[in-house]
């Protein structure tokens, strides 16, 4: 069967905690974000490592290998935004269908240790993105394809979240 898209906007967990993963929005800034993504990287490493990294729970979960290739290309693709709103007044984000995206990348037969390695690199990246923000950087802003918006402090707690709720995810 298929994999159910998610079609919630998540944009919510910019103002208060998320009740499925525990994550607080009023603990993360720009310049949180690159210790605690370096932390997360091990963490999901070890998951990759686990035997049952391909198998879905059930045939509508992505696997720990396919949530890990979506967060390996959620690196990638909040580091270019980030760049946007730090180069572009009122940037604006290209829609990114994040189901397509798994489709195209055929992370359900991706391999786990080459997934592992692209993620730490990947994410390594979005560290040092976020960890070049300055303070008089975080009310930058920048626009999704759906009219959320963001400055680049929401937008940090947003992606954060993403990271650390599917790493919840995976290895709650």
């Amino acid at each position: 069967m298929p994999i159910i898209p998610d079609e919630k906007d998540w944009t919510w967990v910019t103002s208060k905690p998320c009740p499925e993963c525990g994550f607080d929005p009023s603990t993360v800034t720009p310049a949180t974000v690159p210790g605690s993504v370096l932390n997360m990287l091990p963490r999901w490493r070890a998951v990759l490592r686990r035997g049952d990294a391909m198998v879905r729970p059930d045939d509508h979960t992505w696997s720990p290998v396919e949530y890990a290739c979506h967060v390996r290309d959620v690196f990638s693709l909040f580091s270019h935004r980030l760049d946007l709103m730090l180069t572009q007044d009122g940037a604006a984000f290209d829609n990114w269908d994040q189901d397509q995206a798994a489709l195209e990348g055929d992370y359900a037969s991706a391999d786990p240790a080459q997934v592992s390695d692209e993620l730490v690199s990947e994410g390594e990246q979005a560290a040092e993105a976020f960890a070049r923000v300055t303070q008089d950087e975080w009310q930058r802003t920048g626009t999704r394809s759906n009219g959320s918006e963001f400055t680049v402090l929401t937008f940090s707690q947003y992606f954060l979240h993403d990271v650390v709720h599917h790493l919840h995810d995976v290895d709650g």
